[in-house]
């Protein structure tokens, strides 16, 4: 199952008054776990950046203005999402920018449906939490120390990792028989690992004695632990 985390640093809070995307990141999960694969881009928003925005993510207009436009990286970025489902931490803002983008190239929108919100997951899974990015990190121990400030392609990067947590993706390739599926990343867990040295037998010599008295007796029928 492949799925594209996203996250994107905008200039503000809404595409319909003006702000646009200055960086867009995306990281791929297959079976919900990162492939090492991934999408970023800075952009030039066509516009100034306000100051109390730079104090967040740190892109300055002089740092952008040399950037390619949305329009230039549009293609490469819908050939890297494909068809997958988006995870997104505040499905709703990164969105509605993404698809004001879009919009102003001409292509389609992203349907809403595809978009993986792990705010609601959070919200079904820990009431009463706070669910900011920061917080589901700390709350599941995730390291925040290289985050100084607020990053797409890093916000991806710990969306990711917070998204494993909500839905238990470190045990999507468990293995409990020989049965299961044995794709390449199984196969490490069928090995076998045995003791370099048994254990010693805690049974007594009068308990080995007792129980070979006992499966020696006649019972007037063949005993199940001679069947077969």
């Amino acid at each position: 199952m492949r799925e594209i985390v996203l996250d994107t640093e905008t200039t503000g809070f809404d595409p319909a008054s003006g702000d646009r995307i200055v960086e867009i990141g995306c990281v791929e999960l297959i079976d919900h776990l990162p492939t090492g694969r991934s999408f970023q881009a800075y952009l030039n928003p066509e516009r100034l950046v306000p100051i109390e925005t730079t104090k967040v993510h740190g892109l300055t207009d002089e740092f952008l203005a040399d950037k390619p436009l949305f329009a230039h990286i549009v293609e490469e970025l819908l050939e890297f999402i494909g068809d997958a489902p988006l995870v997104i931490h505040n499905a709703s803002f990164d969105m509605k920018f993404v698809n004001s983008e879009l919009h102003r190239c001409g292509k389609p929108p992203l349907p809403l449906a595809r978009a993986i919100d792990t705010i609601e997951i959070a919200k079904a899974k820990i009431p009463g939490a706070r669910y900011s990015l920061d917080e589901l990190c700390r709350r599941f121990g995730i390291d925040l120390s290289v985050r100084t400030k607020h990053g797409a392609l890093l916000d991806a990067e710990l969306t990711a990792r917070v998204y494993l947590e909500l839905v238990g993706g470190r045990q999507t390739r468990l293995v409990l028989a020989p049965g299961d599926s044995m794709e390449s990343g199984n196969a490490a867990l069928l090995v076998a690992r045995s003791r370099p040295e048994p254990l010693a037998s805690l049974v007594t010599p009068a308990e080995r004695e007792a129980h070979e008295t006992f499966i020696a007796k006649d019972l007037g029928a063949e005993p199940v632990w001679n069947w077969g």
